[in-house]
């Protein structure tokens, strides 16, 4: 079974796959896969602009655990999608460094459930478990995916609103 871990950067998706990795899981990181699908380098928007589609095809078969903010563009059994509070995730992304443009890309996304979004039009019958790391220990998020690849959690989404923190246009 192909478990894939998506989420808005800052979510914490690797730290997650980490704990996961530490407890016997096989893990992969997408980032160590996109190489050879890079289009380019967009440095107006501080990211790499990836052949996706490309990617997503030549992808192999994994059984265990997929982790990356794409990973719900590959053919997953099974699709976490990992959610933080915007306000909490421009902390963390602050920390991290990134630029201002780019902690309000990525907030204003997860408060627009882009991800949520992407993985139902991609995977629109699919086992998909979202949960709010925001103030989750990583070892009870672990512990939930765990449960919810073993089918001692059913699948649920839907349950995050980050609307109240959309900022209207002035």
């Amino acid at each position: 079974m192909m478990t894939c871990i998506t989420g808005t950067p800052g979510t914490g998706k690797t730290a997650v796959a980490e704990c996961l990795a530490d407890r016997g899981h096989k893990v992969i990181h997408i980032r160590d896969t996109i190489t050879p699908y890079v289009l380019e380098e967009d440095d107006e928007r501080d990211t790499l602009v990836i052949d996706t589609d490309r990617w997503a095809s030549a992808f192999p078969r994994h059984d265990g655990i997929v982790e990356g903010h794409l990973a719900h563009m590959l053919s997953c059994d099974a699709v976490v999608i990992l959610r933080c509070r915007p306000d909490e995730l421009r902390v963390r992304l602050s920390h991290r460094g990134y630029r201002e443009e780019k902690i309000r890309e990525n907030s204003e996304a997860e408060a627009l459930d882009v991800i949520l979004v992407e993985t139902l039009d991609i995977h629109p019958d699919g086992m998909i478990f979202e949960i709010d790391t925001t103030t989750t220990p990583i070892e009870v998020v672990s512990d939930a995916i765990e449960e919810f690849m073993r089918g001692k959690r059913a699948p649920q989404y839907g349950n995050v609103d980050w609307s109240a923190f959309l900022v209207p246009s002035p």
